[in-house]
């Protein structure tokens, strides 16, 4: 309890990131499944279908294929691992997770699907990969590399590992430029720090869809293809767990409470500072 408090209520305590997740443990909005991402929302019918969705985007994004050896960086309890494995059936699949108490999990649950052979599910950092150098196929980080310190550092491991031709493929939060008079300004900022507070991301992380082209580019990827999907995530995230506040009961009391009053607003004055894009990139051949 007194680890919610304080993270939740005190505005100058910054948890690092598996302390973060620890206290977030299993409590998800999702009832079948036990994803942390926000989901994708245009056809979905709930938060397991949303978050499957946006899971299925990326495999998309970075066309998964039978033949890929996969990268997966910041896998949670591994839903997403076991997924695409199951609908993609790529060649393998290595994930590394800096939480432990969610590798432990996740092993567990590859275990339990009888894909061990196929999923390799490790504790190890993203920007210093425990990884051959041109060893995989597509590298995939699913709502965390705002997380990475720094996320620069990720973008030049996974140009390391990465064979030539092969692809970077990111969803990740960033804040939005800032519009309009001063209130909604002072909005986008105060919801910016709010995420950026609570959620562990480091300063030199703080730039817009313009700075994570040029930095992409400046670690040499090419064929840089960076969309906005904001409106299919944020907003009807939002809309759905108004209606269907029973999904906030497998939260934290405490977290419940905190979402319970943030939903009392509408979207556009909980996210307005908040970016959230689809990223692909590719090491030249």
């Amino acid at each position: 309890m007194l680890g919610h408090l304080n993270w939740l209520f005190n505005p100058f305590q910054r948890l690092d990131v598996p302390q973060i997740y620890d206290l977030l443990s299993m409590g998800s909005v999702t009832e079948r499944t036990f994803y942390l991402n926000l989901g994708y929302w245009p056809d979905a019918g709930d938060a397991d279908e949303a978050s499957e969705a946006l899971v299925m985007l990326m495999a998309d994004w970075a066309d998964l294929s039978e033949s890929d050896q996969v990268l997966d960086v910041g896998y949670g309890f591994g839903d997403q691992d076991i997924l695409w494995s199951q609908r993609r059936s790529p060649r393998r699949i290595v994930g590394l997770n800096r939480t432990a108490s969610q590798v432990a999990v996740a092993q567990r649950r590859v275990a339990e699907q009888g894909l061990e052979d196929r999923v390799d599910l490790r504790l190890g950092s993203a920007t210093q990969m425990p990884i051959a150098d041109a060893s995989v196929d597509k590298v995939l980080a699913l709502e965390c590399a705002f997380h990475f310190v720094s996320r620069e550092d990720f973008f030049r491991e996974a140009w390391r590992v990465l064979r030539p031709g092969g692809r970077l493929v990111t969803a990740d939060i960033l804040p939005m430029p800032l519009t309009g008079g001063w209130r909604d300004r002072l909005l986008q900022r105060l919801s910016w720090r709010l995420m950026a507070n609570k959620f562990a991301v480091p300063d030199e992380n703080v730039y817009g869809v313009e700075g994570y082209g040029e930095r992409l580019a400046r670690q040499g990827f090419e064929s840089v293809r960076i969309e906005s999907i904001r409106d299919r995530v944020y907003a009807p995230l939002h809309d759905y767990l108004r209606a269907h506040p029973e999904s906030l009961r497998r939260l934290h009391p405490l977290a419940r409470g905190f979402a319970r009053m943030a939903l009392r607003l509408d979207a556009a004055s909980v996210y307005p500072g908040l970016d959230y894009i689809m990223t692909s990139a590719v090491k030249p051949g």
